[in-house]
């Protein structure tokens, strides 16, 4: 498995690149998703790369979509590389470029939100709420911590933003953006996928304070699609620490974030330069919320 330190080139159409994913297209109904090893913090792109990061979210994406299978549709075909190649024989000459951090989808028409599930009262949900007592405009109980645990997970979802942060809306908007039909359903299985991810996760010992999920149709029917799951997309907390009335440790990017405040960083390009030390601690916190969530070492 290799380290990713630049954009991998293949033999295919390149359709974008996102701040971490490359995307290529197989076909009209396939797409290639390599992601690399880059982060973004702030909504900058870092020029250093946290080593194994791509693979870590894309295992831990099929992992979990295997452990879906019966309760949501999803967009993967495959994430092993042997698999690829068989199936996209063009690529045999890149399958070590290729190994642990490439998935093959099926093309998915992805709607325009962000599907976010709160378990937990952190991040700019804390911050809107302590501004305000709300979340998205709309009343919390009082008297919340931060990090308080929610009685009920929350449906909170967002904007897409093309650049720039995301911006939470009321249900009622996102009904208005993709149809009230639709957005019924898209809360329903984000509330569902969440607490089956939520209960097999605490098993494990880590709390999923939040998390958000992309949905798509394929053929008409809605798709699970993008990052499910991982150190990325969701706040990942070590159960055994778990303290509300602060923030908590978490397995992800916190430390890029911790060092950036550290050294009063404006949060605008060009991105300063990363100590290796961070990268590194950073990497590791990958790679053990991949081993605590699945037991297994990345790459075994």
């Amino acid at each position: 498995m290799t380290v990713s330190a630049s954009p991998t080139q293949l033999p295919l159409k390149h359709l974008r690149r996102g701040k971490v994913r490359e995307v290529y297209e197989v076909d009209e109904g396939r797409l290639l998703l390599v992601a690399s090893d880059r982060v973004s913090a702030f909504d900058v792109v870092m020029r250093e790369r946290i080593p194994f990061k791509g693979a870590v979210l894309t295992q831990l994406t099929a992992w979990w979509l295997r452990h879906l299978e019966g309760v949501v549709r999803h967009h993967m075909i495959s994430a092993d590389a042997e698999e690829i190649v068989a199936l996209v024989p063009e690529l045999q000459a890149h399958r070590e470029a290729m190994a642990g951090r490439a998935m093959l989808c099926r093309r998915t028409q992805v709607f325009p939100v962000e599907c976010v599930v709160r378990g937990y009262l952190s991040g700019s949900a804390w911050k809107e709420y302590r501004a305000t007592g709300t979340l998205a405009g709309e009343e919390l109980p009082p008297g919340l911590l931060e990090s308080s645990r929610f009685e009920q997970p929350i449906f909170s979802p967002a904007t897409k933003a093309e650049v720039g942060h995301d911006e939470n809306i009321t249900f009622a908007r996102m009904s208005d953006t993709i149809g009230a039909g639709a957005a019924a359903e898209l809360r329903r299985l984000s509330l569902l996928v969440y607490a089956q991810g939520r209960d097999i996760a605490a098993g494990r010992g880590i709390i999923i304070a939040d998390t958000k999920f992309e949905f798509g149709r394929v053929n008409g029917q809605i798709v699970l699609a993008d990052e499910v799951l991982t150190p990325d997309s969701s706040r990942f907390w070590p159960l055994d620490k778990y303290n509300p009335g602060s923030a908590q440790p978490s397995y992800d990017k916190q430390f890029v974030r911790d060092y950036l405040e550290s050294i009063r960083w404006n949060k605008q390009p060009p991105a300063p330069e990363l100590p290796a030390d961070i990268a590194a601690r950073t990497s590791d916190k990958y790679k053990e919320a991949y081993r605590e969530l699945t037991g297994r070492e990345l790459g075994s």
